[in-house]
């Protein structure tokens, strides 16, 4: 193997131990980010969750009733009020545009003139 083969092959590898290194490194990297976006996204939901407990229990319970049966209560009158205000959108009303009334009251106060 002559001289100039014995650098090649040593660049070769020296390349591929760096391209390896970079792969095992960005691996890493990923790691840490999505390990700590789990961090982040758990601590936020945890404190969230604590506020609203926290609020629920001050002063949106009845007495006699516990934070589980709170929530259902809860979310139950706004599975509710949500469907009383999805048929209340639903009823079709037949409001006259704006410029159709204004342009009424125009000509029936030039007609009154005419008269």
């Amino acid at each position: 193997m002559s001289t100039l083969e014995k650098i090649e092959n040593t660049v070769v590898n020296g390349v591929k131990e760096i391209a390896e290194d970079a792969c095992e490194f960005e691996k890493v990297a990923e790691n840490i980010a999505v390990g700590t976006y789990k961090i982040i996204e758990e601590t936020v939901v945890d404190g969230f969750t604590t506020i609203s407990d926290a609020f629920i229990e001050k002063y949106l319970m009845k007495e006699g009733e516990n934070l589980e049966e709170a929530k259902e209560r809860i979310n139950k009158e706004q599975e509710e009020l949500a469907a009383k205000n999805k048929a209340r959108n639903q009823v079709n009303v037949n409001i006259p545009d704006s410029n159709e009334i204004v342009k009424k009251n125009l000509e029936s106060s030039l007609n009154a003139g005419k008269r």
